[in-house]
Parts: structure tokens; C-alpha cells; sequence
């Protein structure tokens, strides 16, 4: 029996549950903005010690990734996810989130084939898109001279 892309449209939105907008949206500003919160306050608390802004804001980075991937291998970052959606895709804790999740998840795979191989499954489009625009963005400010 052949089906009709209006059948078929039809079984897709009968099996597919219906988005509650109306929790997600609030609950994902709510976690991403508790994320942000916290880098935030981790930078600030680093500039009062001290260390100068770009200093602060590189040991800020390099605290939420190691915390988003410490808390993606307990297994705590998945039930945030759970709770708060797109907000948990906050760029930096949301990539490390994505390079290790796969990794793993794969690594009873092998160190080279699994852990190695399918690490960057998730983040390597992110990060050859990003350099790819990155170079195409240089180049255009390099021809027009607007460096």
C-alpha cells in the first residue's frame, strides 16, 4: 500500500508529541541564563583576585568546560538537559557536553576507533563550519582592507 504524502503527514503528527512551548522557552532562558550566571560570576570573582579581564575570562572558560564534561560523565548534565532544554546548549558548556557524550558513549569501542573516532561526531561539523566561517570572514576583511 502506497501512501500519500498528505497520509503520511497526517500518521507524522499523530505519532509526534505536540512541543509545550509554554514550560520549555521559560525554563530554557531559565538554565542558560543560571549558566551564564555562573560564568559570569566565576570571571568576577577571578577579576577581584587579581588576575586581569582576558586572564579571568580564560580560566572562566576553562572551568565550565571542564564542569559541563565532569557533569556529562556523572551523568548529571543529561537530567539538566532533560529539565532545561536549549538552554543546557550554551556554547562553551553545551560543546564540551558534545565532544563528550560521544566519547562516552563509544569508548567500549576501542581507544582509536571508539573513543577517538566518534569524539567529535557532534562538535566536529561545529568546529569546521566555525573555522570555515572564521576564514572566509578574515578574508573578506583582508580584501576590503578593514583590518
Amino acid at each position: 500500500m502506497a501512501l500519500t504524502p498528505k497520509d503520511y503527514d497526517q500518521m507524522t503528527k499523530k505519532a509526534s508529541p505536540n512541543t509545550k512551548s509554554w514550560r520549555n522557552i521559560p525554563l530554557a532562558f531559565l538554565i542558560g541564563g543560571l549558566i551564564c550566571t555562573l560564568g559570569q560570576g566565576m570571571m568576577e570573582f577571578l577579576a577581584a583576585q587579581g588576575l586581569q579581564k582576558d586572564e579571568a575570562a580564560a580560566w572562566t572558560s576553562v572551568a565550565l568546560v571542564f564542569l559541563s564534561a565532569l557533569l556529562t560523565g556523572l551523568k548529571v548534565y543529561d537530567n539538566i538537559a532533560k529539565f532545561g532544554g536549549a538552554g543546557t546548549l550554551v556554547p562553551i558548556t553545551g560543546f564540551a557536553n558534545a565532544v563528550v557524550s560521544p566519547a562516552i558513549e563509544f569508548k567500549s569501542e576501542g581507544l582509536v576507533l571508539g573513543l577517538g573516532a566518534k569524539m567529535f561526531i557532534i562538535a566536529g561539523p561545529v568546529i569546521v563550519y566555525g573555522v570555515t566561517a572564521a576564514i572566509i570572514y578574515g578574508l573578506i576583511l583582508f580584501l576590503t582592507g578593514a583590518h
